[in-house]
């Protein structure tokens, strides 16, 4: 029988050590057994160090990496760099996964798809209830199919974690360093790097939702960095596929909308106007952008007035925001 093969898993560590035995143990369990799991203990105050050795003292596939603190985005890239897998998977050390998953996984990375991905759980305990994927609907796509879901955020979204990919399309990619956001910059590449992609509605991926992680940090300026990211998203999309220019420009401006209604909500009075001078240019390179017919009522409706009053519109949807949750 021809030999699997080796399938490197990236785990970025610091200040998880109530989960991380969780998310490792989801690792060694793995029933696609040809692992080498990195572990890149990314100068964690607590006891991850420590844990983490632990770990690869009982599992020889398990390789410890320990880095001065530089953020998930210097990790994973010390990681790829290091990672002698044909097959590169990517894992948050306060999440966990199903026994099957990478072995259904694979089971789909058919001659010409590089990715494959599963649908995930949300999750605050250890218990999520998750699919063995044996059994499950698989959609095959285009990069440009892809990207067109990547961009309303249906599949294909921009989380790193919930994938299996061919070492050959990330290639040289890497995550941005020092970022709150960095997968933001990372995934609309390597989607346009593929020849094909596949997804499969599994849900085989726990995602934990604890208080201290970053994507339950309160708003700040630094959530701005996504504007960057699609802006980034969008040049690129001119030059490789140009025929999704218009939804990329229309997810890039409702995004401003967006970040200058959270802005309005949670940031200091002294934050605003450097946060809204940042969106306002954003918003200002994307426009005139007229309504289509691709476009939901609703879309075409806040697109039109947000042109006519960017302000107001963002007033009026916090206003209508609000009352919903009361």
């Amino acid at each position: 029988m021809k030999e699997l093969p080796l399938l490197s898993v990236i785990v970025p560590v610091y200040k998880v050590e109530a989960y991380l035995d969780r998310c490792v143990d989801s690792l060694v369990q793995q029933t696609y057994d040809n692992l080498e799991i990195l572990l890149v203990d990314d100068g964690s105050p607590d006891s991850c160090g420590v844990l983490c050795d632990r770990w690869a003292a009982r599992d020889p596939r398990v390789r410890v990496i320990h880095q001065k603190n530089g953020g998930a985005g210097k990790a994973r890239n010390t990681a790829l760099d290091q990672a002698r897998g044909e097959l590169i998977g990517m894992v948050d050390s306060d999440d966990y996964i199903e026994p099957h998953m990478y072995q259904r996984l694979y089971s789909l990375l058919g001659e010409n798809i590089d990715i494959v991905e599963c649908q995930s759980v949300a999750t605050e305990n250890d218990y999520a209830p998750l699919d063995d994927g044996k059994e499950f609907e698989m959609t095959e796509v285009s990069p440009v199919e892809a990207m067109r879901e990547h961009i309303q955020n249906t599949m294909f979204t921009q989380v790193i974690w919930n994938k299996l990919y061919r070492r050959s399309v990330i290639g040289d990619i890497r995550f941005p360093e020092g970022n709150l956001i960095d997968d933001e910059f990372f995934t609309y590449r390597v989607i346009g790097n593929a020849r094909r992609l596949a997804h499969t509605s599994a849900k085989m991926y726990a995602y934990r939702q604890q208080p201290g992680s970053v994507m339950h940090e309160t708003f700040s300026l630094r959530r701005l960095q996504g504007l960057q990211a699609r802006k980034e998203r969008l040049d690129y999309l001119k030059a490789q596929m140009p025929e999704l220019v218009y939804e990329a420009s229309v997810n890039l401006y409702f995004f401003c909308i967006y970040a200058e209604k959270m802005s309005l909500r949670f940031l200091p009075a002294h934050q605003l106007p450097q946060a809204r001078t940042m969106i306002r240019k954003f918003a200002a390179g994307l426009t005139p952008l007229r309504p289509s017919r691709r476009n939901p009522p609703a879309v075409n409706f806040w697109l039109v007035l947000a042109q006519i009053s960017f302000d107001g519109v963002c007033k009026i949807q916090n206003y209508l925001d609000i009352k919903k949750q009361l």
